[in-house]
């Protein structure tokens, strides 16, 4: 049997876009982790990012933000980040990993996904 495929989503402060992916992904049988290029420890998910997650069925309110640690990318089959300026950072921080450094939007038809922090429920879900 092959082993799932390793995702490492990425954003900002891993609050809202990279733990509405990684539950996403999860949901659907992905080895998944997330991390923000910011380096926020121990918070939770956003409560709108729970909101509209959940609308879907799937459950992100256990989410505690991480950074990305060397052994996340290392570990990731792909690292898959929401945008530019995510992707120019890690492979300025990890230039080995410059081909699996892919931006998440491009697979859905938009270049990047903007962050929706602070905004209303709709903006979530445009980014979910």
């Amino acid at each position: 049997m092959e082993r799932p495929l390793r995702l490492l989503m990425v954003c900002t402060a891993n609050i809202c876009r990279s733990p509405m992916a990684e539950g996403w992904a999860r949901a659907r049988g992905a080895e998944v982790r997330s991390g923000g290029i910011m380096g926020l420890e121990g918070r939770p998910a956003d409560p709108l990012a729970i909101r509209v997650m959940g609308e879907m069925g799937v459950d992100i309110s256990r989410h505690v933000s991480s950074g990305i640690a060397e052994d996340d990318m290392h570990w990731a089959d792909h690292v898959l980040v929401m945008e530019m300026r995510h992707r120019v950072h890690l492979v300025h921080r990890h230039p080995d990993a410059i081909d699996k450094v892919l931006l998440l939007g491009q697979f859905g038809g938009k270049h990047e996904l903007s962050d929706p922090v602070g905004g209303w429920r709709w903006r979530f879900r445009s980014s979910r």
